[in-house]
């Protein structure tokens, strides 16, 4: 990793000025319009709101003043509702399109953004039966069959471990991970895993320095559900599906997933990302293409990390106890070897092996081994292709887990080592304070919001409060990962897609090693998940650095709308000009908006903002 990235002067400067609202409180509430910022700010109130009554009474009271306001000139300026035929929408996948650009092999279902034709602007509608998400942890194990794209003969079709899990009653998908009764048995399986570790059960995988968990062709999520409630992050990855996507499921179970897959390209983390990467009958043929699978599984892995397969066809030969004979994985071990893993052991059929945790192993091995990467080649891209040879080996961050700090927390020495990847460890202690004060800040606005009089879902009762009202949040711009911070801290019910920007500094590393689930993504680009998946956007000087780009404000808040579901929240901060402009976007996509001015001598604002339930 180099420091060769933009500098970080535009994201410290809003840093700084967040460090100053937080020590001096929100200040100033001004309300979205099609008037100019300073008219409105005018004439909003400057007290300091503590009590809740109050709150209550201003946020009814900008709700009206905005209503009145959308009915006149501006009602003609908003994005129309997109056909039907877009409700599940999914940029930059087009297998038809790829096909008649000559992709074959696989490589036709690989995410293609530069092949994407041009859509008219409009705003992805929800499908007709979509209704809110039942709040967690309730929604996690329930979630409403019209809010999924799945056929009914998908789940009489379905074959893999976690589908099975699933029951359609009615307009409900429930899924039933967490009972002790059912024959596919997810804790059963899970401790299986462990035991063949060398742990005593599951709840002991932060033990040997498991946190954070690839799960390949996840099902729909039961095994990663399982793990969440262990306090560890697993993150579901699969292929993008039009119809019956596991990544789909997964999110609207409130579960972390992204759309990803072993085709072409290496997979938009950095290398040793992973503690453990697993695929139960995930479908890869994985000694195809000479082992690039394996070396990409390799990459992501951290040193001393396991790879856990399991597949009918792993099942010995004439017993099911452990065993480190009579596999048919031959080829599959006979590379293993090549890239250094151990196999740990077999049963039934699961087979796990373990990265070396001696960066030597690669240049000793006289088992054909393959070549160490060069420095060029180890440097962090997006979406690079394949490519034979092994990275990480040279990196500060080759630190065995099992030797890690088993907190979230990282140690000094951890940190010290992101010392030498331009992160200073004074700026990310200050941006973690930062972060616990202005998360305080959003709750205490947010609240009185959620419980206003104003109908934002029509015939439906006013939602609960936000600790379960929030499933996740995608923080677009993500910086130390201090907001993830923050809200473990915070006990709140929550967990966090950091996204690093290509342009920014590259600070996605540190977030992984704390345990957090994170991916660098272009945002002059579609995000690679399915609509109305995240409960909340945070945007922190993203839209600077988006103009610095020449990218488009219009596109990226258009695509804030697809992945946002219906009466999901937005918090952007940024300077006043970026925010006056997403302010009037944001009303013409018919989100209700407000801005807040910090009143701490910066031209930095806050707009929060959030999504409509839109019936049409």
């Amino acid at each position: 990793m180099s420091c060769d990235r933009k500098p970080g002067v535009v994201e410290d400067e809003l840093t700084a000025g967040m460090l100053k609202w937080n020590n001096e409180g929100l200040i100033h509430i001004g309300l979205s319009s099609s008037t100019s910022f300073e008219s409105v700010t005018s004439n909003a109130r400057s007290d300091v709101y503590t009590s809740y009554r109050r709150l209550k009474e201003q946020a009814v009271s900008d709700y009206l003043e905005l209503r009145a306001i959308s009915l006149g000139a501006t009602r003609l300026m908003e994005f129309s509702l997109c056909g039907k035929e877009r409700e599940n929408f999914v940029p930059c996948y087009n297998v038809s399109g790829n096909l008649l650009s000559g992709f074959k092999d696989g490589e036709e279902f690989d995410r293609r953004c530069d092949l994407s034709q041009e859509q008219e602007p409009c705003l992805v509608r929800p499908p007709k039966d979509y209704k809110t998400p039942l709040n967690w942890p309730s929604g996690r194990d329930i979630i409403w069959s019209g809010n999924v794209k799945i056929t009914k003969d998908q789940f009489l079709s379905s074959g893999s471990m976690t589908k099975r899990l699933m029951l359609l009653e009615e307009n409900q998908i429930a899924f039933h991970s967490e009972d002790g009764l059912i024959f596919d048995g997810v804790k059963d399986y899970s401790r299986q895993i462990a035991e063949m570790i060398g742990l005593g059960s599951d709840s002991e995988f932060h033990q040997v320095g498991v946190r954070t968990i690839l799960d390949i062709d996840c099902g729909f999520g039961s095994f990663g559900a399982h793990l969440l409630s262990l306090k560890l992050m697993p993150v579901c990855m699969a292929a993008y599906e039009s119809t019956g996507s596991q990544v789909q499921l997964s999110l609207e179970r409130g579960l972390p997933a992204i759309i990803g897959n072993f085709i072409s390209r290496q997979l938009p983390f950095p290398s040793l990302s992973y503690d453990m990467i697993h695929c139960a009958q995930c479908g890869i043929a994985w000694d195809d293409k000479d082992g690039m699978f394996l070396i990409e599984v390799d990459r992501l892995l951290k040193p001393g990390g396991y790879f856990v397969l399991t597949s009918p066809t792993s099942r010995p030969h004439g017993s099911s106890q452990n065993t480190k004979k009579g596999s048919m994985f031959t080829p599959i071990e006979e590379f293993a070897q090549k890239i250094c893993w151990s196999l740990l052991a077999q049963q039934e059929e699961t087979i796990i092996w373990q990265k070396t945790m001696d960066v030597q192993c690669y240049t000793l091995s006289k088992q054909g081994a393959l070549p160490l990467c060069t420095e060029r080649q180890d440097v962090q891209s997006y979406y690079p292709p394949l490519a034979a040879c092994i990275r990480g080996t040279a990196s500060e961050r080759w630190v065995p887990i099992q030797n890690r700090s088993s907190s979230f927390q990282l140690s000094s020495a951890e940190l010290e080592i992101h010392g030498k990847y331009c992160v200073n460890p004074v700026q990310f202690y200050e941006d973690l304070e930062s972060w616990r004060l202005a998360l305080r800040n959003y709750w205490s606005l947010l609240t009185p919001l959620i419980f206003s009089d104003h109908p934002k879902r029509p015939g439906e009762e006013d939602p609960l409060p936000p600790h379960n009202m929030i499933r996740n949040v995608m923080d677009m711009n993500a910086h130390y990962g201090g907001l993830n911070a923050a809200f473990l801290d915070a006990r709140k019910l929550v967990w966090v897609m950091n996204v690093v920007p290509i342009w920014a500094r590259n600070t996605l590393p540190l977030i992984l090693d704390q345990g957090f689930a994170g991916v660098l993504h272009d945002w002059c680009e579609p995000f690679p998940t399915y609509a109305r998946t995240y409960d909340m956007l945070h945007a922190n000087g993203l839209l600077t650095y988006l103009a610095l780009e020449g990218c488009s404000m219009t596109s990226l808040l258009l695509e804030m709308d697809r992945i946002l579901r219906p009466e999901g929240w937005v918090v952007i901060s940024d300077k006043l000009g970026p925010i006056e402009k997403a302010r009037m976007l944001a009303t013409q996509m018919r989100w209700e908006a407000r801005v807040l001015d910090l009143q701490n001598g910066s031209d930095q604002r806050l707009l929060i903002c959030q999504k409509p339930f839109i019936r049409k």
